[in-house]
């Protein structure tokens, strides 16, 4: 057998290949599968999950469609993992347990926060949701960079354009080679006006933007104990963060005290929750408790914990926060991709990525619209001076033999352009005859205005700064999941700092003036409010 058979074999340290191939492996899991980009705040499967429902059509404002179709479209054009891991992402972005805003509208069965499984994708449906519009807000003007697929048959995204900061309002979890990410979400009116503070106030200090994004807002609810950990995640990107469950007191007929469970810390199973309560109490390691009831239904939670005579309440519940995951803690990991490298980021730093990114955007589309704008200039000015010698220029075509010997002439008699050319020959000689004087000199002095417009944002970065801070103000449309408005979790009243509560409906006006505040005002300000609401 000749030894070319045998192709190129190289002489390797069995080591130094084990290193190679094992870094290989770690960066790929790293960057290509578990963790988020910092831009957009998206897993490559959840990108591709709403790149391919976009390019279906499946938009917030159309019918839902089978999740089999989308799960399909996903496995083959972009991501060449199992079906099951994709529609495991696609149910986690509907869950509105699972993300502060969920990304993607499901209809029928996306499982439970008792930790029922969803449907079969055969069975579930789903869409885009509203919010959504805004993460591909601009997608089609070459706004982000297009790369090729895995098999090259396709372009997608590297990154979407991301007009609001996903990965601060709906946050991240993923495990990776070596390295872990946890990031809490946060409501989208704080984390967007400390965007506008930081464009306006570039040398802002984390306890600046304390001001603003006081806390993470957790799509369960539940409140926070004291500051210190919201503090140092906000500062080092490291910190854990202490939940409870929401309760109210009630007393039954018969005079006992209950305990009523209404909100529960983030990522907490409540059928779990309520087994361990009762395990705890048939063990005697739970005492004072006469009855446990899940009176849940489709008006909310509500787990009812009734006590005996004897019980004292406070101990029963220091003993439940001690003993079962009606307390939890949040280990707060900021960790990101930034610039193709895992990074663990402050809440500055986080922030400053996203207004860098939306800087990058605005500028790719303000070039883009320019392009348009400038060639309708150009055939606008090619239909007015056909407007000027409109009988020589239908003579003219009517004469010529072909389109092509049409077109040379007008760009020799009237000193037309090959494109002026093309877009006239392109009207019918009815169209042409149609055409009135003052509309194109109208659409001509607004493209012109335009133009300005868009050469000035290119010309002066404090308006391109100021257009960003204008669209991350602005809500973008979304319907909560949740009664009342904007808050769903609280802080608790202890030690560094008081508890902010919620805001219904028709506070939330004044819950923004607080945020807006500096310092302690904001702080006191924000304690009085209250209110509860609900995407990976």
């Amino acid at each position: 057998m000749p030894d070319d058979t045998l192709g190129t074999v190289l002489d390797r340290n069995l080591q130094e290949e084990m290193q190679t191939s094992y870094m290989e492996y770690a960066m790929s899991v790293i960057i290509s599968r578990a963790l988020p980009e910092v831009r957009d705040g998206l897993k490559p499967v959840q990108r591709r999950i709403l790149y391919a429902m976009q390019r279906a059509g499946a938009t917030s404002g159309t019918k839902t469609k089978k999740s089999a179709a989308f799960v399909g479209d996903v496995m083959k054009l972009y991501h060449p993992h199992g079906d099951s891991a994709i529609y495991d992402a696609l149910v986690r972005m509907a869950q509105p347990f699972s993300l502060r805003y969920p990304l993607i509208d499901g209809q029928g069965n996306f499982g439970s926060v008792d930790g029922d499984p969803p449907a079969a994708m055969r069975y579930t449906e789903a869409k885009l949701s509203a919010i959504t519009g805004e993460l591909m807000a601009d997608i089609e003007k070459q706004t982000v960079d297009m790369v090729p697929s895995y098999d090259g048959s396709e372009e997608e995204p590297s990154v979407l354009p991301a007009r609001i900061p996903n990965l601060l309002i709906n946050g991240a979890s993923g495990i990776a080679v070596g390295m872990t990410t946890n990031i809490p979400p946060h409501n989208l009116r704080e984390v967007a006006g400390a965007v506008k503070h930081l464009v306006d106030n570039p040398d802002a200090t984390a306890e600046d933007l304390l001001g603003f994004v006081q806390g993470p807002d957790f799509p369960t609810g539940g409140v926070i104990m004291g500051t210190a950990g919201i503090k140092a995640a906000y500062s080092t990107g490291h910190g854990r963060i202490i939940v409870r469950a929401r309760h109210s007191l009630e007393q039954a007929a018969n005079g006992r005290e209950r305990i009523i469970v209404y909100e529960l810390p983030y990522a907490v199973n409540k059928a779990s929750l309520v087994a361990k309560i009762a395990e705890l109490v048939s063990e005697r390691k739970l005492e004072g408790i006469a009855d446990l009831r899940d009176e849940s239904d489709r008006n909310g939670m509500r787990i009812l914990i009734e006590l005996k005579r004897e019980a004292q309440v406070f101990t029963v519940l220091n003993n439940l926060y001690k003993h079962t995951t009606l307390q939890t803690t949040f280990g707060v990991i900021m960790l990101a991709i930034v610039d193709g490298r895992p990074v663990v980021l402050s809440l500055k730093q986080a922030l400053q990525l996203f207004i860098d990114h939306r800087r990058n955007v605005i500028l790719r589309r303000t070039r883009f619209d320019l392009e348009r704008a400038q060639e309708r200039a150009h055939i606008l000015e090619g239909l007015k001076i056909c407007l000027d010698h409109l009988d020589e220029v239908i003579k003219t075509i009517r004469a010529a033999s072909d389109q092509d010997v049409a077109s040379t002439q007008l760009q020799s008699k009237f000193g037309l352009s090959e494109r002026q050319a093309k877009a006239v020959l392109a009207l019918t000689l009815g169209r042409l005859t149609r055409l009135e004087r003052s509309k194109v000199d109208e659409e001509y002095e607004q493209v012109i205005k335009t133009i300005a417009y868009l050469e000035s944002i290119l010309a002066f970065d404090q308006r391109r700064d100021g257009r960003r801070g204008q669209e991350v103000r602005r809500r973008p449309p979304h319907r909560d999941h949740r009664p009342g408005g904007d808050r769903a979790i609280s802080r608790g009243p202890r030690a560094e700092g008081r508890g902010r509560r919620h805001a219904d409906a028709p506070r939330i006006r004044e819950a923004a003036t607080a945020a807006s505040l500096p310092g302690a005002e904001a702080r006191r300000r924000g304690s009085e409010r209250r209110a509860a609401d609900s995407e990976q």
